[in-house]
């Protein structure tokens, strides 16, 4: 079970930064806003779930 979280945490913070940057650059070269809109919700929703993993993490290591 601990292999799952030393895998699951470097993706997930590895998902949020490709997100963060391709909202990034859709914002600097002038896209459109609806879709650096989409990405920063993306964003949002892929920070919840690197969290979720941190906390179930924690909580595993804590009754073991």
């Amino acid at each position: 079970m601990e292999s799952v979280f030393t895998y699951a945490l470097p993706l997930a913070l590895l998902a949020v930064a490709i997100v963060l940057f391709l909202g990034l650059w859709n914002m600097m070269r002038g896209g459109t806003s609806n879709r650096s809109q989409k990405l920063m919700r993306l964003r949002v929703l892929l920070q919840f779930v690197a969290i979720a993993i941190i906390v179930v993490g924690m909580w595993y290591g804590y009754l073991n």
